[in-house]
């Protein structure tokens, strides 16, 4: 048996996986990684990206560069030019990602896997913003950490402000969702409040996960993590165009997609399904 064998069905395992990734110090292990990730040492480098390539699916292929000059750089990668082309109506997918829960905003209620509900207004930190996606619908975006770090925007937007919560650092794979309760509840993220041209609201929220050293806006300011400066409301008032770059994560995470009322998912999108960015999300 392979390596690699071995290693996917150590993964398959739900309870071996759960346990591995997030019965640890996650703080003290994310922060290690973001550490270790940029030391730009070849013989630090090299290695450290072909065990990340050996235990993750990562393309590389598309990839703007062919060396880096740390594991860092590799996981925050840019594309060739060309390499992810986005649809011209409707919301596209921000992020290359697998599928998660979605649907309808029932409420004040949406859900990270099926019969495991959580509250909007705890996730966005106010009771406020969740009633102004009322009659909306979501979707769950899960970046592996084999994927294209990057998120971009879904269509042409006005980012009016960023709400940035902190919070702890989970596994967002399926293992742990099952089985930890209001999980993106609990893990830091930013909430990326925008408006579409129509006026329309549309939520981006960036949720950072195990191994996840930061979560960068690039409107904002790429030099720092979100979390320097602590929890905070920020406000933007800036323009993205569709496909604009908006940020990226330092590892695998997830992004829920808040969609306004009258919005719907586009047709054929189903939970595991693999998406690109630029793909076809919402009409």
């Amino acid at each position: 048996m392979t390596v690699r064998r071995s290693i996917a069905r150590m993964v398959a395992n739900e309870e071996l996986n759960f346990l591995l990734t997030n019965r640890i110090p996650r703080r003290a292990a994310t922060r290690f990684l973001g550490w270790f990730s940029k030391i730009e040492r070849p013989w630090v480098a090299r290695p450290s990206i072909a065990v990340w390539r050996l235990f993750s699916d990562v393309d590389l292929t598309d990839a703007a560069e062919t060396t880096w000059p740390s594991m860092h750089a590799c996981f925050t990668r840019s594309l060739k030019p060309g390499a992810r082309r986005f649809v011209e109506q409707g919301v596209a997918s921000p992020c290359d990602a697998i599928v998660g829960a979605h649907g309808p905003i029932a409420g004040d209620q949406v859900h990270q896997i099926k019969g495991a509900p959580y509250a909007l207004s705890e996730l966005l930190g106010s009771a406020k913003d969740a009633t102004a996606m009322a009659g909306g619908s979501f979707v769950t975006l899960r970046l592996t950490a084999g994927m294209y770090h990057h998120f971009h925007a879904p269509c042409d937007l006005i980012v009016e402000r960023v709400t940035y919560i902190s919070g702890d650092c989970w596994n967002v794979n399926t293992p742990a969702l099952k089985r930890v309760e209001r999980l993106f509840c609990r893990n830091e993220r930013a909430a990326i409040h925008c408006r579409l041209p129509d006026g329309r609201p549309l939520v981006l929220v960036a949720v950072a996960a195990v191994l996840v050293a930061s979560i960068r806006l690039t409107f904002l300011d790429t030099r720092a993590a979100i979390r320097v400066g602590g929890p905070r409301t920020i406000a933007v008032g800036k323009a993205v165009a569709r496909g604009m770059d908006m940020g990226w994560f330092e590892h695998g995470s997830t992004i829920v997609v808040l969609l306004p009322e009258g919005m719907a998912l586009a047709g054929g999108i189903e939970t595991d399904q693999h998406l690109r960015a630029g793909a076809t999300l919402a009409f």
